[in-house]
């Protein structure tokens, strides 16, 4: 198995391949993200809402000026995801860095 990591300035949720991990920085966390299928994942890195890997949808993201990208993770917006056991939207902080790292 050979890793590959590509640095993005964004990343569509249809791009990934099925166990790809996305490792993504905001302004004030570092998430990692594991790619299951179309937009659910299994995230952490927040250690109120996601402190060990749980299940997610992830929606996409959101600008400063508050337009929302469906199903597009990108540098300088706002992630925007909800756990699946309680349904509540977590916005994280600015992002500021992405990569995804294709284990095929």
């Amino acid at each position: 198995m050979t890793e590959k990591a590509e640095f993005l300035q964004g990343v569509r949720l249809s791009s990934p391949d099925t166990g790809s991990v996305i490792d993504l920085e905001t302004k004030s966390r570092h998430y990692r993200i594991e790619y299951l299928e179309r937009d659910r994942v299994r995230i952490s890195g927040h250690p109120r809402w996601c402190p060990t890997p749980v299940l997610a949808h992830l929606h996409g993201s959101r600008g400063g000026s508050g337009g929302f990208e469906e199903g597009y993770i990108g540098c300088g917006m706002c992630l925007l995801f909800e756990r699946l056991d309680n349904r509540i939207p977590v916005i994280t902080s600015e992002i500021t860095d992405i990569r995804v790292i294709n284990l095929n």
